[in-house]
C-alpha cells in the first residue's frame, strides 16, 4: 500500500493507541476481514484470522494473569468474570469505543450485513489488533492495551452482576420478585437454515419481560434473560 493509503492506519495508531507502527501492515491486516481478501484477490492476501487467533491467546492470559493476581476467589468465578470480560458484546463494544470500524477492509456485502454480524466482526477485529500489537511492540504493551481496554470494564461487571450466567441469575430474580420461573419462547426466526437468527422471548407468567436475538436459541436466550434481569432492575 502507498503511503497516502497507510497513513489513515498510522493516524490511528498514533492517536488511539499512543505510537507509530513500524510494521504498518501488521494493523492494516488485523483490520481486513477474510470477505474484502475474496473481493481483491489480485492485490490482497492475507486477512486477519491469523493475527485474531493469536491475539486471542494474548487476551486470555492477560485477562487470567490479571484476575490470579488480584482477586483470591474460586476457579469458578473467576471463570465465569474472564468469560463477561472476553465474550463478544464486551469486545465487540471495545471495538466500537476505539473507533476503528471505518478502518475495517470488508467485502460490500459484509458492510451491510446484520448488527449481529457486524459485532462478530468488530470483536474478531479487536483480537486481531491484540495480535498486532504483541508482534509490533510486544506483550507488556499489549496487556497495557488490554487493561485499559478491556479490565477497565471489570468493575462495571461485578456491580452490575452481568457476569453471572443471565438464565440462572434471571431464575433466581423471578423467583425471588414474583415467585415464578421464567420460561422461553420463540418468536421469530429468520434467514437460511445455515444462517439462522432466532427471536425469544422470556415470560415470568404471562409477562413478556424481554427478548434476544442470537445466531442459536441457546444465545438468544441468554440475550433475553440480561434483559430481563435490566428490566427487573429498572423495576427496584
Amino acid at each position: 500500500m502507498s503511503g497516502m493509503q497507510t497513513a489513515p492506519y498510522q493516524d490511528f495508531a498514533r492517536e488511539k493507541l499512543g505510537y507509530e507502527f513500524e510494521h504498518i501492515d501488521y494493523l492494516i491486516t488485523a483490520l481486513t476481514h477474510r470477505s474484502y481478501v475474496n473481493e481483491h484477490r489480485k492485490s490482497v492476501s492475507e486477512h486477519n484470522e491469523r493475527l485474531e487467533f493469536l491475539g486471542d491467546a494474548v487476551l486470555e492470559l492477560a485477562v487470567t494473569d490479571y484476575l490470579y493476581a488480584n482477586f483470591d476467589e474460586p476457579e469458578g468465578i473467576l471463570t465465569s468474570w474472564r468469560a463477561s470480560l472476553v465474550r463478544t458484546e464486551s469486545i465487540g463494544a471495545a471495538g466500537t469505543a476505539l473507533g476503528y470500524e471505518p478502518l475495517l477492509r470488508m467485502s460490500r456485502g459484509e458492510k451491510n450485513g446484520s448488527p449481529r454480524a457486524r459485532q462478530q466482526i468488530l470483536a474478531n477485529a479487536f483480537e486481531a489488533v491484540i495480535g498486532a500489537i504483541y508482534l509490533e511492540r510486544g506483550y507488556d504493551d499489549a496487556e497495557r492495551f488490554i487493561k485499559k481496554h478491556i479490565l477497565s470494564k471489570l468493575d462495571d461487571i461485578l456491580a452490575s452482576g452481568s457476569w453471572r450466567d443471565p438464565k440462572s441469575h434471571l431464575q433466581e430474580v423471578s423467583q425471588r420478585v414474583d415467585n415464578q420461573t421464567p420460561s422461553y419462547k420463540v418468536l421469530d426466526e429468520e434467514g437460511p437454515d445455515h444462517d439462522k437468527v432466532f427471536t425469544l422471548g422470556v415470560f415470568v407468567g404471562d409477562k413478556l419481560m424481554g427478548k434476544g436475538t442470537g445466531s442459536s436459541k441457546q444465545n438468544a436466550q441468554q440475550q433475553a434473560a440480561r434483559a430481563a434481569i435490566e428490566k427487573y432492575e429498572k423495576q427496584k
